[in-house]
């Protein structure tokens, strides 16, 4: 019942930035925590980044602390990834999904996924 719309990736070089939007429709968008995941060619998908129904409360993955940040606009139904210093281990499609849970790193828990969107860093 919720619909996950990605946008945003692109292609950088080394230590640039990007932000990525998940545009969100169906239930109610501030029931759900929401999290980000990517997926590298020939590996399996991840858990880059998650934050709690009202926004208090974020993980990420370790590769990425003190680059990412993830943020949401409840009254916008939308979540956001903002990603800076990239590197090209950073390349991958991006996935945003949500889930009912209070709050959750396992893909498991995670009900509804978007399309994915790409980002590419080059070397």
């Amino acid at each position: 019942q919720v619909q996950l719309v990605e946008s945003g990736g692109g292609l950088v070089q080394t230590g640039g930035s990007l932000r990525l939007s998940c545009a969100a429709s169906g239930r109610t968008f501030s029931s759900y925590s929401m999290g980000w995941f990517r997926q590298a060619p020939g590996k399996e998908r991840e858990f880059v980044a998650t934050i709690s129904w009202r926004g208090g409360t974020t993980y990420y993955v370790n590769s990425v602390k003190g680059r990412f940040t993830i943020s949401r606009d409840n009254a916008k139904n939308t979540v956001f990834l903002q990603m800076n210093s990239l590197k090209p281990e950073d390349t991958a499609v991006y996935y945003c999904a949500a889930t009912p849970m209070i709050i959750s790193q396992q893909q498991s828990h995670y009900d509804y996924w978007g399309q994915g969107t790409q980002v590419t860093v080059s070397s």
